[in-house]
């Protein structure tokens, strides 16, 4: 597991990273001990899982249960509790797995949680959908495409299809070609006729690589002198608008995506804590500094000052391990 974590879920920008010396026996009776007896040492708990990559903490897990015959994410319920546990509960998950449980909590009950499904699906690579697909069917039984087609329809739910099945193209060579192509094609589908022909913009803003996106993106401001974000703003409407909108920020910047996503929870009456769970873990091996530093330009004060002054206790303790530092 731990070379299949380290490919697809780590980039060289995280704040948390494989910790030298590391053994997985040491830290897991350290949990144990943690955990054991009257009253939790959450400062150990902390100082152990915020602070140890994903693969790291996978043998943690594997660790305790081989010491101690439980599990210890059972462990860690009977213990803690609100939004400390879900954070506590969601640094032991596999990060495929963690993306498959926010995305069936998102699709089931009433209604759907759109934002939710809305950031997961625009933002991970082909090769992340895959491992995110692959949890969701071993956890429940069910195609996430089946449950996506049963929860949203119409153009939104076609283009969460493509996401959902990676249908993003991989490769790193660009298409300069094929990029003057799509931009005509995408101004041709909107700002040119009268309606809108939604299939078009799905079809390229799901499917075609992140660096062809950017030159297709250049050469579309060259054609219609307008960003693409402009003429997605007036020619799509609803939730297909909040995804293609979504799409077109990850693909301009990851950080400025997060960073804005992150802000949006931050800021205003209430905070989001899933999304600042979410977001804090899945980018901590990834490109946090980068996001840390999109987040003050966004905001005009850092974002470990804005997980100071919203969030508290323990879950504040861990939030700032995770973020790793002040700017």
């Amino acid at each position: 597991m731990q070379a299949a974590v380290a490919s697809v879920w780590v980039g060289n920008r995280g704040t948390v990273k494989d910790i030298p010396g590391f053994s997985a026996a040491h830290d897991a009776n350290a949990i144990r001990k943690a955990i054991k007896g009257i009253g939790t040492d959450e400062k150990t708990l902390i100082d152990i899982l915020t602070t140890r990559t994903f693969a790291q903490r996978l043998q943690i897990a594997k660790e305790y249960k081989s010491a101690c015959g439980k599990n210890l994410i059972d462990d860690l319920k009977g213990d803690l509790d609100g939004h400390f546990l879900h954070l506590m509960v969601s640094l032991v998950r596999p990060p495929a797995l963690f993306d498959a449980k926010q995305l069936k909590q998102s699709l089931e009950g009433i209604g759907t949680d759109e934002p939710i499904i809305i950031e997961i699906l625009a933002s991970r690579t082909s090769k992340q959908m895959k491992e995110v697909a692959e949890a969701y069917y071993t956890v429940y039984g069910k195609s996430l495409g089946d449950d996506i087609s049963s929860d949203t329809s119409g153009h939104f739910g076609k283009a969460l299809l493509y996401l959902a099945n990676a249908r993003r193209d991989e490769s790193t060579k660009v298409d300069e070609h094929l990029a003057k192509k799509d931009a005509q094609t995408l101004y041709d589908a909107g700002e040119k006729k009268w309606g809108t022909d939604e299939d078009q913009f799905i079809e390229i803003l799901c499917t075609r690589s992140v660096p062809q996106l950017k030159l297709t993106f250049e050469e579309y401001k060259n054609i219609s002198k307008k960003c693409i974000e402009e003429s997605i703003d007036s020619e799509v409407s609803g939730h297909l608008e909040k995804l293609l909108l979504a799409i077109v920020k990850w693909v301009k910047s990851p950080p400025a995506f997060f960073a804005g996503r992150l802000h949006k929870a931050l800021k205003g009456a209430g905070t989001d804590e899933y999304t600042l769970t979410r977001i804090m873990i899945g980018r901590s091996e990834i490109d946090m500094l980068d996001i840390r530093a999109e987040y003050k330009k966004l905001a005009g004060y850092s974002l470990h000052s804005a997980i100071k002054s919203d969030t508290s206790g323990d879950y504040e303790a861990a939030l700032l391990k995770l973020c790793g530092g002040d700017d």
